[in-house]
């Protein structure tokens, strides 16, 4: 039963993911929302559901450990999995300057969650500040667009919309559709949630591990989904801004709303351990992107392979 639950939840997240990111697309072209925030903060947040849907109910059902550890283990699949994938298919550009800026954000918000490990847990007032500095950020983003309306951003939002399509979506079309991507991503956390701490008990793993490594990279399904549909096309650009985006809602947005709904305790493996990994694969990404201005193939199989062998010590420390 755990199984069908897992799989059921998996195809749930999928399905979910992709009618969200469907009607949210649409709707925001309907509103004539910046071009800036159709690609970084629609795509983004609706990329990045599942991981919310999924933490909060972990939270609130008492497995913390599994919302943290899915949060830091999406994030590293994200970037490591996902754009290693990406531009393992096609070559991934990143000549925009506001790439590198979202890149650096990114790598602050995770120094942050570094640091809060020191504190043993996140609070309510410390997840308050976490969704405020995101708000502060996008607020940054919107303003910076609005003096700027750099072309390329423009160009971002184009490959977004035709790599997630919502021709013939009206208004009511598009808000049905992104409703009943909420409702089956709400089913699909539940699902997970429920089927992966079964496995866990059932086999002795961790519900730390789990959260890391199977909870983790069902989530970032949605992503992954952008992201080979991207890359296929020949849009992979749009894949890192989708990738950076979702990384500051998980840490900033996601952490910040469990926080307030149950205190996040920041201990064991996953504080002292999982968390710096993901430091340090947010510090990798900088020079990847200045290096030629793009992610190569070769680059994308060493992400790869350093997921890999991530996966690999998880399992075998079985951490918790």
């Amino acid at each position: 039963m755990a199984y069908l639950q897992l799989i059921g939840g998996l195809v749930l997240l999928f399905l979910g993911g992709e009618a969200l990111l469907r009607g949210s697309v649409a709707l925001s072209k309907r509103f004539g929302l910046s071009t800036l925030l159709v690609s970084m903060v629609v795509v983004g947040f609706g990329t990045s559901a599942p991981e919310f849907l999924v933490s909060i109910l972990a939270a609130l059902q008492g497995a913390p450990s599994l919302a943290l550890g899915n949060v830091v283990g999406s994030n590293i699949a994200n970037i490591l999995l996902i754009l290693g994938l990406s531009a393992a298919i096609a070559p991934v550009a990143c000549d925009d300057r506001q790439i590198m800026r979202d890149a650096v954000a990114v790598f602050v918000a995770s120094l942050l969650l570094g640091l809060l490990t020191f504190l043993g847990q996140i609070s309510f007032i410390f997840g308050l500040m976490l969704l405020l500095s995101l708000i502060g950020y996008l607020t940054f983003v919107y303003k910076s667009e609005r003096r700027a309306q750099l072309r390329a951003s423009k160009k971002v939002a184009h490959d977004v919309e035709e790599d997630i399509p919502a021709a013939g979506l009206g208004f009511t079309g598009a808000l049905l559709v992104g409703l009943a991507g909420l409702v089956a991503l709400a089913g699909g956390a539940h699902l997970l949630v429920q089927g992966a701490t079964e496995i866990a008990l059932a086999f002795g793993v961790s519900e730390a591990v789990i959260g890391l490594t199977i909870v983790a990279v069902g989530t970032s399904l949605p992503e992954l989904a952008t992201a080979l549909v991207s890359a296929y096309r020949g849009h992979a650009g749009v894949v890192l801004g989708n990738v950076l985006g979702s990384n500051l809602f998980n840490m900033l947005g996601v952490l910040g709303a469990t926080a307030m709904a149950a205190t996040v305790p920041l201990d064991g493996k996953i504080a002292h351990f999982d968390v710096w990994v993901g430091i340090g694969v947010a510090a990798i990404l900088l020079p990847a992107i200045r290096s030629g201005k793009r992610l190569s193939r070769r680059e994308g199989i060493l992400f790869l392979t350093l997921y890999a062998g991530y996966i690999y010590s998880t399992l075998i420390t079985n951490g918790g």
